[in-house]
């Protein structure tokens, strides 16, 4: 009789036990899922490190963190405002010149984009501006620039596809007059895959172009990401390479990598 008991409860914990990975499963594959949407209406503060090497004449190296917290606000019953900012934190050697070093912020970009609330047949899409605010603490790691303009985002959802891009263009309205005004087009257009385990893989490319100097800067970043618990706070993982693949000579890298940690936040 005891061993039938015994039987029971173990198969018992055994089912429950499947029933609660199942579950926490699903929920790591939408998470992905909305993790790979950058208007999804979901709080999360990502921390993104770019660790880049071989830049320029002196061989020099840049680690940028990006710090990139995400804010939705519901505007009306159709339409939500998702902010996004980005402000960097860099440090640089033998960039500025042999044994240059510098550290600190760098110029942040605060984006809004007015998003419908429903998506149809999985695609949706956001517009609004762009602002660039001069908040680097050193010159060489900033314009001195206010800026703005307009900023797109448009994906697509498919199963376990999304697909899509983000553009801006900034122009500078004020700032140092002993600095170069800033005319610069961004373009990302991204590739995901996501399980139901909440593991993916993606690509990004993403192009800077300087229209008064005519440069262009490309980079190149797959990755693979997973999304867990740290105790009860909901994180997605991600690394990759990056490979820098047009720039001008003294500013391309031969390399670099790409970590983040995007922590996830109950609405």
């Amino acid at each position: 009789m005891k061993f039938k008991q015994t039987l029971y409860i173990m198969l018992l914990w055994t089912f429950c036990n499947q029933l609660v990975i199942a579950q926490d499963e699903h929920k790591h594959d939408d998470l992905a899922k909305q993790l790979a949407n950058p208007i999804a209406n979901l709080i999360s503060m990502p921390f993104q490190n770019n660790m880049d090497f071989g830049i320029g004449e002196f061989n020099g190296t840049r680690n940028t963190l990006n710090i990139q917290p995400v804010l939705p606000f519901k505007i009306s019953e159709d339409i939500n405002l998702i902010t996004r900012m980005v402000l960097p934190v860099i440090h640089q050697e033998n960039i500025s010149g042999m044994n240059g070093l510098e550290t600190g912020t760098g110029d942040m970009v605060l984006s809004g984009f007015f998003s419908p609330s429903k998506t149809k047949n999985g695609l949706t899409w956001g517009i609004g501006p762009a602002l660039l605010i001069p908040s680097a603490s050193h010159e060489l790691l900033g314009t001195q620039k206010f800026g703005v303009g307009p900023t797109f985002v448009a994906l697509k959802q498919q199963n376990a596809l999304t697909y899509g891009f983000l553009v801006n263009q900034i122009w500078s309205v004020a700032g140092n007059d002993q600095r170069n005004d800033v005319n610069q087009f961004f373009f990302q257009p991204f590739l995901t895959y996501n399980w139901k385990s909440g593991a993916g893989v993606s690509s990004v490319f993403e192009m800077t172009h300087d229209w008064n100097n005519n440069a262009t800067v490309l980079w190149f970043t797959p990755s693979i990401s997973g999304v867990t618990s740290l105790g009860g706070q909901k994180v997605q993982l991600s690394v990759g390479p990056r490979f820098n693949l047009v720039a001008p000579e003294s500013a391309k890298a031969n390399y670099g990598f790409r970590a983040s940690a995007t922590f996830i936040f109950a609405k």
